[in-house]
């Protein structure tokens, strides 16, 4: 493989625009390694997300279904949130929001995926997770500004799901198309 001379991009000035809770943004003058300027990059400051394959031991996929604004839209989902400053690692993030928002847990946890939501001109990753052998423990305990209901699809439910453009979000397709590549015996 070639090595790259590609470099980093110097930051000349920044300033916030916005600090929100769940909208900050940033505007960078920056020059590139050519002596290009560019006088107005925008980049949106995230925390890490992280989002959850979860498999029952019955082979049952657990989703979730929710409204979405952005697209106004109630869409499938897998279960996801975002990584809490008090949790120690994506993982107890991930082992935290499903059971909030599922009720599920335990389970045999492996990292699966990184991703990134955009690049260009977001901060934050996504961390996927796969857990096989999840368990009903506890009730849900969502949030105020939660409204979800949990469905148990099976691997055709979730394939056609797939095929049929209903799972929306980039960062849970993703993941699941690399599950079903991995899987084709299923």
């Amino acid at each position: 493989m070639q090595k790259d001379k590609i470099q980093k991009w110097e930051v000349l000035n920044s300033h916030y625009l916005f600090r929100e809770p769940w909208f900050t943004a940033r505007k960078d003058t920056v020059k590139l390694p050519n002596g290009h300027q560019i006088p107005s990059y925008y980049v949106l400051e995230y925390p890490d997300w992280v989002n959850i394959i979860a498999i029952t031991k019955e082979n049952k996929f657990i989703f979730v279904r929710q409204y979405r604004h952005g697209l106004g839209e109630i869409n499938f989902e897998l279960c996801a949130g975002i990584c809490e400053p008090e949790d120690s690692s994506p993982l107890q993030s991930a082992q935290r929001e499903l059971l909030e928002e599922t009720g599920y847990g335990n389970g045999i946890w492996q990292s699966y995926m990184i991703l990134s939501p955009n690049p260009s001109t977001n901060t934050n990753l996504t961390y996927c997770f796969l857990v096989h052998d999840v368990e009903l423990i506890s009730s849900q305990h969502l949030e105020d500004t939660e409204d979800l209901s949990v469905h148990l699809l099976s691997i055709e439910e979730v394939k056609e799901l797939l095929q049929n453009n209903q799972i929306k979000q980039a960062l849970m397709a993703a993941p699941l198309w690399k599950f079903i590549a991995e899987n084709k015996l299923l």
